[in-house]
């Protein structure tokens, strides 16, 4: 076995699994910097001795079990151990740790504890957020910075400052209840989508999608709303998720290529997550009272509905989204605002409104700002200037599936279909 295909395997095994193997030993170490530096040793370590050895049956289960190891052997030489384990009244066993069974409204799930945990309200808001995608997400500090963005730098020294300031206030890998788990909650369901959206509609990379992450967000979601029943959001977020994930098998043609919304088969929608999601979203309340996750999940209802791009009901995904507008102000609504208002009213209305965002912070970076203006162009029969926004957005996206359609939308600049796939 060459060391190349071990490198391949492990970078594979990385992206599944190391938010899983963090969140375990943090539950041991009570440390997210530490379990981050384990896991990290855990994965050079295999790939020092896997290409002698050979890869295992079940990698993750190696690389977690080793990590455990490790983090146990930790604990063991703290010079604080015996205290604490005075405190809490329990032994380790020789070769492996399990913590002590959850209480009564505990959360069972690692990974939704390190969520929980990167949400401390000790940290910023903007800081939490790109603390948990780079651990929970797993995603580069590059990519964090997309999802954001802001420049890479930035995100860079957020992450940084987070973990000192997570250590130097002594948080404890736990578990919030009553007010301190709802204090969180937004912050959690915004990383939570946030993940889903790095998965959904990849920032860079050689393909469109990256699933792993969509399914990881999907359980997040699923299990919130197992955990806090009551909490509308909760059930808006799954919703969202839900009725967004349904249309993977879709997204893709053979050639690995985006497909746009309106040129999508969807026969090959995914009917059981399209169920589920309208299950959540009616658990969600009956329309008045939504919130910003409700509204979009309810705007993917409306898509989910049309048995054609044609027959979508645009005049109530326009009114959604002015509501969501009210709610969450962000140029990235407006713009999705836009064209749904191009559905209903023409091209020049969204156009004029397109427009107003092009000084918008943030978005002088966005690919889909002149994607949609250059797709508005066309439809108004200016193909020279389409042809050209479509390039710029060509230039700007990192991801060289979407640049490839991009380009290709440049080259046939007339046709509609502004909506990402």
């Amino acid at each position: 076995m060459t060391a190349q295909s071990v490198e391949r395997t492990l970078e594979t095994v990385f992206r599944l699994e190391s938010a899983r193997i963090v969140a375990t030993v943090a539950r041991i170490v009570r440390d997210l910097g530490i379990a981050e530096e384990i896991a990290q040793d855990v994965f050079l370590a295999a790939l020092e001795q896997w290409p002698g050895s050979g890869i295992p049956d079940r990698p993750g289960a190696w690389l977690t079990a080793a990590a455990k190891h490790r983090a146990v052997d930790l604990v063991r030489r703290r010079e604080t151990y015996a205290r604490k384990l005075a405190e809490v009244g329990r032994t380790l066993p020789e070769e492996s740790y399990d913590p002590e069974p959850s209480g009564p409204g505990d959360i069972d799930d690692d990974v939704l504890r390190l969520v929980f945990t990167t949400c401390h309200p000790v940290l910023s808001a903007e800081a939490r957020a790109a603390l948990t995608l780079r651990l929970v997400g797993g995603l580069r500090t590059d990519e964090v910075a997309r999802a954001f963005l802001v420049p890479e730098a930035t995100v860079a020294a957020r992450i940084t400052r987070a973990k000192r300031t997570l250590a130097k206030a002594g948080v404890e890998f736990e578990v919030p209840y009553g007010q301190e788990r709802a204090a969180r909650l937004g912050s959690v369901l915004e990383v939570v989508y946030l993940v889903f959206n790095e998965g959904y509609a990849a920032t860079a990379g050689d393909d469109l999608l990256r699933p792993g992450l969509c399914e990881d967000a999907l359980r997040l979601a699923r299990g919130l709303a197992a955990l806090m029943p009551g909490e509308s959001e909760v059930h808006g977020l799954a919703a969202l998720l839900e009725l967004q994930a349904s249309r993977t098998p879709a997204r893709t043609g053979p050639d690995g290529r985006p497909v746009l919304l309106a040129d999508q088969d969807r026969r090959r929608w995914n009917r059981l997550l399209i169920r589920r999601g309208f299950d959540a979203l009616a658990r969600a309340g009956d329309g008045r009272g939504y919130g910003p996750y409700a509204l979009q999940a309810a705007i993917a209802a409306c898509h989910a509905r049309a048995v054609s791009y044609e027959e979508t009901d645009w005049a109530v995904i326009a009114g959604l989204y002015g509501r969501l507008a009210v709610l969450a102000p962000s140029p990235v609504v407006e713009l999705n605002r836009a064209v749904a208002v191009s559905m209903t009213e023409g091209p020049a209305a969204a156009l004029a409104l397109v427009d107003t965002l092009a000084t918008a912070p943030g978005l002088d970076r966005y690919h889909l700002l002149p994607s949609v203006r250059g797709d508005l162009l066309a439809r108004l029969g200016r193909t020279a200037e389409a042809r050209a926004e479509f390039e710029r957005a060509a230039e700007l996206t990192r991801n060289k599936s979407e640049r490839a359609l991009l380009l290709a939308r440049a080259r046939d600049a007339h046709r509609p279909g502004t909506l990402p796939p």
